[in-house]
């Protein structure tokens, strides 16, 4: 029951330039088979489900590797830094 009174903090299994790395790749890889990476990658993110991302160029196995709440997060992130620089 304690654990329910701690704010739980999400741990970095990458660092944001590894999944921002692995977006790159993952993106170019769709686009390079003719998906659209932005839908594709919502599809994933939503689903977890990985046939969402194509295996060419190892973008399937890669995309893997990272939480997809890392991804979000580094999504998020740079959205922020984006808009709200300016």
């Amino acid at each position: 029951m304690s654990e329910l009174k701690q704010t739980r903090n999400f741990g970095d299994l990458m660092t944001n330039a590894d999944a921002k790395d692995v977006l790159k790749l993952v993106y170019k890889a769709l686009q390079t088979k003719g998906y659209d990476p932005v839908s594709q990658l919502v599809g994933y993110i939503l689903s977890g489900d990985p046939t969402y991302i194509t295996s060419y160029a190892d973008a399937r196995y890669q995309i893997s590797r990272v939480e997809r709440d890392e991804i979000l997060e580094v999504l998020l992130k740079n959205y922020i830094d984006t808009e709200f620089a300016k």
